[in-house]
């Protein structure tokens, strides 16, 4: 006789709230969530403040000797992450439209957010 225990996956939400440069946060995020979809987690990426930046098209760090961080976010897709959300408002305080952007993302409204947010088992943010 074989005790099978059912395999949970958990939902991880990662909340990214910083601007692509100037500390590795956003770097630190990215690499918690593509470490999150090895494991089989349900990922949503949530792009919000000045998180948006690290979406906006033509970003160049060679000038300061960087990793360009748009073009790592670009394979989320290839490691399953496809639940790729952006704050409304941090679009519209921002003046950004979403064909300036190198991904499709869903839109949320703040509503929308907070039930994400409190349907995950773990929310990080840096």
């Amino acid at each position: 006789w074989v005790m099978r225990m059912a395999k949970e996956t958990q939902t991880f939400t990662i909340l990214a709230r910083t601007p692509p440069y100037g500390s590795n946060r956003s770097s630190l995020l990215l690499d918690i969530a593509l470490t999150s979809s090895i494991f089989e987690h349900n990922t949503n990426y949530v792009f919000m403040g000045d998180g948006v930046f690290q979406l906006l098209k033509g970003q160049d760090a060679d000038q300061i000797k960087s990793k360009t961080l748009g073009k790592a976010l670009k394979a989320l897709s290839l490691y399953g992450i496809d639940n790729i959300f952006i704050q409304e408002s941090s679009l519209e305080e921002r003046s950004i439209a979403q064909e300036d952007l190198i991904l499709e993302a869903k839109i949320l409204n703040q509503n929308e957010l907070k039930a994400l947010i409190k349907g995950s088992d773990s929310v990080i943010s840096l």
